[in-house]
């Protein structure tokens, strides 16, 4: 049987990695140039920043500890 931090987990990863995955989808859906202009750089600084996240999620799971830094994405 599995305890109650068991149980929260796996209810809020389930929650969050699904609302993670269909934000992704549309932000691949801003790759339709019949809706949208963009140029190489955006699309480097948005899968850069896309990349950035997942190498630190991958760390924190790793170490079990991580920085609670608040980084938004910006264009630059």
């Amino acid at each position: 049987m599995k305890n109650k931090k068991d149980e929260i987990f796996i209810k809020l990863a389930k929650n969050r990695v699904n609302k993670a995955i269909k934000t992704i989808k549309l932000i691949g859906n801003l790759s339709n140039k019949s809706h949208y202009s963009y140029n190489a750089n955006q699309v480097s600084q948005i899968t850069s920043a896309l990349d950035k996240e997942i190498k630190l999620v991958k760390e924190k799971f790793k170490n079990s500890k991580g920085s609670n830094k608040k980084d938004e994405f910006e264009f630059k």
